[in-house]
């Protein structure tokens, strides 16, 4: 180690050099390298989602996961299947190898499902695919708290839902999770 130092230390030159070059390197990959303001990252997940109303989760794991599990295997690139079942249906998460074609695994997936409704009971309702797609989710959450009112909190909410939606043209859709709907109870 010492041989290293000793020999930069005698050659200032050489090693002010080679990190002068490095710097401009660096500072040129980061200049050419692409950026986007809001990037759509395709997340290689997709989720199936099966619901019999009333069903136990045993008979879910034999009756809905079963069949559809035996299908889905079938498709090329998936990485990871998981299952769960629960009270009143059940459901499946693939996640896909890095790199995957979106379209045609959504496209796979649907046959298989199709493949596999003859063999679901006939009260569960039509199997539902979801592809895990950041670009959905909110970008921002604001929530509102404090000592006033439920009235005058929803009542800002709202105003504040018109101001953005009005006023910044990037923001699609704005929307109020949580508020409540009037009810007067009769005795």
């Amino acid at each position: 180690m010492t041989h290293f130092v000793s020999a930069a230390l005698s050659r200032t030159r050489t090693v002010l050099l080679v990190l002068g070059l490095l710097l401009v390197w660096g500072l040129k990959a980061y200049i050419d390298t692409p950026k986007e303001s809001s990037p759509d990252v395709k997340i290689p997940i997709m989720y199936v989602s099966l619901v019999y109303p009333g069903i136990s989760p045993q008979d879910a794991a034999r009756l809905l996961l079963r069949p559809v599990e035996q299908q889905l295997r079938s498709i090329e690139g998936i990485k990871e299947m998981r299952s769960t079942a629960f009270e009143g249906g059940a459901n499946v998460i693939l996640e896909f190898y890095a790199g995957f074609n979106s379209d045609k695994a959504l496209n796979d997936v649907r046959e298989k499902i199709d493949l596999a409704k003859p063999e679901l009971p006939a009260d569960t309702k039509e199997p539902q695919i979801f592809e895990l797609n950041l670009s959905l989710l909110p970008v921002l959450v604001i929530k509102l708290s404090g000592d006033a009112p439920l009235r005058a909190l929803y009542h800002l909410a709202r105003d504040l839902r018109d101001a953005i939606e009005s006023n910044v043209s990037s923001v699609l859709k704005a929307e109020i999770v949580g508020d409540r709907e009037d009810a007067v109870l009769l005795r």
